[in-house]
């Protein structure tokens, strides 16, 4: 089994579990972006495809890559490496789409790498940093800094990935897209 069909079963088998029992989870799906990781909770993924065919949308921010055709459902993605203005990547066989669900949106989020499904105890969760002049732009999008090992991942409040304008944006070109398809 390769690695991202062994990471779209933890995926998998963590979604089940995790409704399969109502009881608060800690569970996220982690991946890379640059030099660091993120989280989101597992809550927010529907699933974790290879990259498509993209149709781009004229006029709109660099990051919002486009629209994709989904088993008949068209939907926007974006790239996480641009939307935290980090150098563009070109994608190969381990870039892919974690498609969430943000605000009774489905949007897919292209990754660089995924890396794993994992556990964290609330504990070991701490607010981000306040604010500064020298602040990143990835900050504002992070809820929480937890560690894990030796290790830290930034965990990510999807609702804060793409803010109103924007999901207005990409709802009107899905709206024309859907429009066109008739």
């Amino acid at each position: 089994m390769d690695e991202l069909s062994e990471l779209k079963k933890q995926a998998e088998d963590a979604l089940t579990a995790a409704n399969e029992d109502s009881s608060p989870k800690c569970k996220y799906m982690t991946f890379k972006s640059g030099n660091e990781f993120f989280g989101l909770k597992i809550q927010y993924v529907n699933e974790i495809i290879q990259i498509p065919p993209i149709t781009a949308i004229p006029r709109t921010e660099a990051y919002i890559k486009g629209l994709i055709n989904l088993r008949g459902k068209i939907i926007p993605v974006i790239d996480v490496r641009l939307r935290f203005n980090q150098e563009p990547l070109e994608y190969d066989d381990r870039t892919c789409i974690i498609v969430v669900i943000v605000n009774n949106m489905t949007v897919g989020l292209i990754v660089e790498q995924i890396a794993e499904v994992i556990e964290i105890k609330e504990s070991n969760i701490l607010p981000p940093p306040k604010r500064g002049h020298a602040d990143r732009v990835d900050n504002k999008f992070v809820y929480g800094i937890a560690r894990v090992g030796n290790s830290v991942k930034l965990l990510l409040d999807p609702d804060k990935l793409l803010n109103d304008e924007e999901m207005s944006s990409m709802e009107q070109a899905n709206n024309t897209m859907i429009a066109m398809k008739d």
